[in-house]
């Protein structure tokens, strides 16, 4: 015989397959319905609207041609990078907008190194060893020094100058010119070194070489952010199209914003840069001053071993205080 407790299971499943079997015979017609409707009604908008189709395969399409081309010149660049991770002497004097050859800069430290040689023996009264240091160190130092602040000063006059040009193709642009016409107007009116550098790209592009390799070449001689952006967003738009008056007008946008940071960053750190300047000439005014009052006093500095030592230990305590100053007071932006 069957026991109360399995008659108890056996109704309680009846019960719940009688109950599931009422509610998909209820609401299973209304759900396949609406799948079938949801369906249908696409299936009529997508025939009725072709135009939309296309556009949106269109869009999907150019997306990933953008994506292509930023990858591409993003390994380009890192290829370039890595085979030019320090520019050759002969870059560096072209970045420098000078027209010397590598004679001329040897000849330059060669001329740099007599001169020092000349000026600590018969200015300083030095001997002969130390005079051939300081011709080494003159000779070695000078024109380098010289043409990494020529072409730190170039490169401030093209940020300068470059919002300016990027202007110019934008309104250009807008006016329905051509690129390349935008560009010769840049190269027959902008300052230098902007419009060296595009007259470059402009004989470039009249040789042959495709816009935006013509372009991404401006980044070779001019290794700064702004003109690696310039370069993409014209290499992208002559593969791909798009909007270059837009792009270009935001690009202008930011760098007019950075020189107004960089104008106020001055500002607000003369101050601290005016102390740190007293602070480091105040020991150099000091020794002077007690030079031409009592000398005597001061030459034991000069003269004895303990006062060569002090002035050595003070000489590092002192360099390293400007160093500090200076990491304190520079800002990167």
């Amino acid at each position: 015989m069957n026991s109360p407790q399995a008659v108890q299971i056996a109704i309680l499943l009846l019960i719940v397959l009688t109950v599931g079997a009422v509610g998909l015979t209820i609401f299973l017609p209304s759900i396949i319905g609406s799948r079938k409707s949801e369906k249908r009604l696409n299936q009529v908008t997508m025939s009725r609207n072709p135009g939309d189709r296309k556009a949106h395969a269109d869009e999907n399409r150019r997306k990933r041609s953008v994506e292509d081309t930023i990858k591409e010149i993003e390994e380009q660049q890192k290829l370039r990078v890595n085979k030019t991770a320090k520019p050759s002497l002969t870059m560096r004097m072209r970045q420098a907008g000078l027209s010397w050859s590598k004679n001329t800069y040897f000849a330059v430290c060669v001329f740099a190194g007599v001169f020092s040689f000349a000026a600590s023996i018969f200015g300083g009264g030095a001997k002969l060893l130390p005079a051939c240091g300081f011709a080494l160190a003159g000779g070695l130092l000078l024109p380098h020094m010289y043409v990494s602040q020529k072409r730190k000063s170039q490169f401030k006059k093209f940020l300068k100058e470059f919002p300016n040009a990027v202007d110019v193709i934008v309104r250009g642009v807008k006016a329905g010119l051509p690129l390349i016409d935008c560009m010769k107007v840049i190269a027959s009116d902008s300052q230098e070194p902007v419009r060296s550098e595009f007259r470059e790209i402009i004989e470039d592009q009249a040789l042959g070489l495709p816009m935006g390799d013509a372009v991404t070449r401006l980044v070779e001689r001019i290794p700064l952010a702004e003109a690696n952006f310039f370069a993409i967003v014209v290499a992208i738009q002559s593969r791909s199209g798009g909007s270059l008056s837009e792009v270009l007008g935001n690009l202008s946008k930011v760098l007019r914003d950075r020189k107004m940071m960089e104008a106020k960053i001055r500002a607000m750190s003369s101050e601290a840069k005016s102390s740190a300047g007293i602070i480091a000439a105040l020991p150099v005014v000091v020794t002077v001053l007690v030079y031409f009052s009592t000398p005597g006093y001061i030459m034991r500095l000069f003269e004895t071993s303990t006062g060569n030592l002090v002035l050595l230990a003070s000489g590092m305590w002192m360099l390293m205080g400007v160093l500090v100053m200076r990491k304190m007071i520079n800002f990167d932006f």
